[in-house]
């Protein structure tokens, strides 16, 4: 479980999320939405531990992240695994190097092994001879899904998403989804944030987000969540 207890983040004189209170049961798909401006990717980064926080508590399970040293925060975000806005990928480098980065950066494994679960994450997205091109070289949808590739070589059991289906057409974001439902169905705990009040099918919980408070929070896998009077 992830517990967001009380937090607050300003930047400056600008207050982004204002005693903000949550949790996120294991292997539960949670939606946060709200409109450009509304806190929800500074919330997202502060979970992920990219932002720290003015006020309150993380806790990952009975871990208090404030209280962890450098080394105890590293294992947290090993992890997790992120999917940031736009996909993040690494501009010089290929599919194939932005997957394997984590791998290098944090894993034990063997080049071989490396390899393989490189090899088993782009299946596990359909992405298919590839290895050499450049993120300029393919589309955006596949941007996305060599992103998620990435977020998932190192078997995290938390995946956290910013826009999953930001700037994609209807059946892109469509198939993105379905790998975020796939996901979901294997027992990952995933957070997604998005504007688009439609893909709130596919979670178990939606919380709706508005000038950095929490206005919405509803765990039923068939309710509604309602952006600006509009019903998913």
């Amino acid at each position: 479980m992830i517990e967001v207890k009380n937090i607050s983040k300003s930047f400056g004189d600008n207050h982004v999320i204002r005693n903000i209170s949550m949790s996120c049961k294991e292997g539960e798909t949670n939606l946060i939405i709200g409109q450009s401006g509304s806190g929800k990717t500074v919330l997202l980064k502060s979970i992920l531990g990219i932002h720290e926080i003015d006020k309150g508590q993380i806790i990952y399970g009975d871990r208090i992240y404030s209280d962890m040293n450098h080394k105890e925060k590293q294992i947290i975000r090993q992890e997790i695994g992120m999917v940031f806005q736009g996909g993040a990928l690494f501009d010089s480098s290929t599919v194939f190097e932005n997957v394997i980065f984590p791998l290098k950066m944090f894993s034990k494994m063997t080049k071989s092994e490396m390899h393989d679960r490189v090899r088993f994450c782009l299946d596990r997205v359909n992405i298919e001879d590839a290895d050499d091109l450049y993120p300029s070289e393919i589309s955006g949808g596949m941007q996305k899904r060599v992103a998620i590739a990435r977020a998932l070589v190192t078997k995290p059991g938390i995946i956290l998403a910013d826009e999953p289906t930001g700037n994609l057409d209807s059946k892109t974001g469509v198939e993105i989804m379905s790998i975020f439902r796939e996901l979901h169905q294997e027992g990952n705990t995933i957070i997604l944030i998005t504007h688009e009040p439609e893909i709130a099918e596919y979670a178990d919980r939606g919380i709706v987000i508005k000038d950095g408070l929490i206005v919405q929070d509803q765990i039923n896998k068939q309710s509604q969540v309602i952006l600006n009077g509009q019903k998913a």
